[in-house]
């Protein structure tokens, strides 16, 4: 729990003999102050300059917002005693949350702020990640800025020691990202658009891609930062490949057991398009089949109002296997952790277990991505062998 504040604190023991931390500064801040002067107030005439760096701020916001969603996955993994599937729920309010302090740090005319990846090693290093921990933090964070000699004391600590800090954190975020990055497997596309992106964004970062060329003005705003830059080469790369790849079917319908007769048919139509053999094409149309019940394992009663939800299904090969993608509004709980809890006997027999074995079975993979009244489920099916 202490092991990151006790380092911290003999590094600047240490540090000090030599001169490394700055007392002075300890000494020169007051003990009570407001930490801003005024509000700069709003302006609604924005000149050249705005416009100018317009379509950086954009990108870099993206950016932000893509790097939020990679904390908020990768918080989960970390802070979970049982492995579980991602709450992309949670990730929405990450995301909301990061948007909002965007919106208010606008307004208050202080630099924008966002979630910070840091945290995630934190967690992992000290083996907490009680939300009333944050809370707590939080607090302290806000009560120790009205006192800027704590905050001198924070400011002062040595460059070396906070570097060895960072570096480590960064070592362990690095872990969580590739586990990400590998946990569904990696084949070259993946592997070319990870690797491409990280490399595009370290050359940027230290400046070894046309240094000369990029300058101080627009593109170097925009490139200089290797997250920046990295983001900008992994989205690029990902729409070309989407849209250079096979084309999805696509099906609607109501998310009703009478759908099954069209799911049917509509995965009947891909195998024969794809010259499936009969064995494969009979694994295709059980996981569809098994998919479709499994979502509505949980769904509510029509008599009880909260009926007329739609179902999308979308197929499209991967090599010579398929990929299908059902897309539709649930409440019930996430299709991987049952596939996960299936080895475990259950307190109460339930016959819905059935489908969750026959689709772990016959399907490759299975990902359950729930948001807010959305739920996405993504099975890969290995076509013939």
């Amino acid at each position: 729990l202490w092991s990151p504040v006790i380092g911290i604190a003999a590094g600047g023991v240490g540090g000090a003999p030599f001169g490394l931390y700055d007392t002075q500064t300890i000494a020169d801040a007051a003990w009570v102050g407001i930490p801003f002067d005024a509000w700069p107030g709003f302006d609604f005439t924005p000149g050249v300059e705005f416009w100018a760096l317009l379509p950086a701020f954009i990108v870099v916001t993206l950016v932000g917002a893509i790097e939020t969603i990679g904390d908020g996955v990768a918080i989960q993994r970390v802070s979970r005693r049982r492995p579980r599937a991602t709450d992309f729920r949670v990730v929405q309010g990450s995301l909301n949350a990061d948007g909002v302090g965007n919106l208010l740090s606008g307004l208050a005319g202080t630099p924008p702020n966002t979630t910070y990846s840091s945290s995630i090693a934190l967690a992992e290093v000290t083996g907490i990640a009680a939300r009333r921990v944050g809370v707590v933090i939080g607090v302290v964070f806000i009560v120790i800025a009205f006192f800027p000699r704590f905050t001198a004391v924070i400011i002062a600590i040595p460059g070396p020691v906070a570097a060895a800090y960072v570096t480590l954190l960064l070592g362990m975020l690095f872990v969580q990202g590739m586990k990400i990055v590998v946990e569904d497997g990696v084949d070259h596309r993946k592997a070319a658009v990870v690797g491409l992106a990280f490399w595009v964004g370290v050359a940027f970062q230290n400046g070894w891609i046309f240094p000369d060329l990029l300058g101080e003005g627009f593109l170097a705003v925009l490139l200089g930062n290797g997250m920046t830059s990295g983001a900008i080469v992994a989205v690029a790369m990902v729409l070309f490949i989407e849209l250079t790849g096979p084309r999805r079917r696509r099906l609607e319908v109501a998310l009703d057991p009478a759908a099954l007769p069209a799911l049917a048919g509509f995965l009947e139509g891909f195998a024969a398009k794809a010259r499936w053999d009969d064995a494969a094409s009979h694994r295709l149309l059980l996981v569809g089949e098994e998919t479709l019940t499994s979502l509505l394992a949980d769904e509510p009663d029509p008599a009880d109002g909260d009926g007329g939800r739609r179902l999308v299904v979308s197929a499209r090969m991967a090599g010579r296997d398929a990929e299908l993608e059902f897309v539709s509004a649930t409440a019930g709980e996430n299709i991987e952790d049952r596939l996960a809890y299936l080895g475990e006997p259950p307190d109460v027999p339930d016959d819905r277990e059935i489908s969750f074995r026959l689709l772990r079975h016959y399907a490759s993979s299975v990902r359950h991505q729930k948001y807010h009244g959305v739920d996405i489920v993504m099975v890969h099916v290995d076509g013939p062998r």
